[in-house]
């Protein structure tokens, strides 16, 4: 997935997040890299703002397929 840079600055740029969705949302865990190390946080609302802004996230990304052009286009421009 491809953020545009004209969606501006947002929360949580700087980071790597991985949300690993379970079967059950109780079993849904969350890694966040700090310069700490890795973190997890897991209070169920650490994991619903998580989720909050993975979905806003995945909202303002382009396309698969808008995405895919823009990765192709940036390195055959290499």
């Amino acid at each position: 997935m491809v953020i545009p840079f004209s969606a501006g600055t947002f929360p949580g740029a700087e980071q790597t997040v991985n949300f690993l969705e379970a079967p059950v949302p109780q079993l849904d865990t969350v890694q966040v890299d700090s310069s700490h190390g890795p973190e997890f946080p897991g209070e169920e609302a650490q994991l619903a703002k998580y989720r909050a802004h993975l979905d806003w996230m995945e909202r303002i990304a382009l396309s698969p397929e808008a995405s895919r052009d823009f990765v192709r286009n940036n390195a055959n421009s290499l």
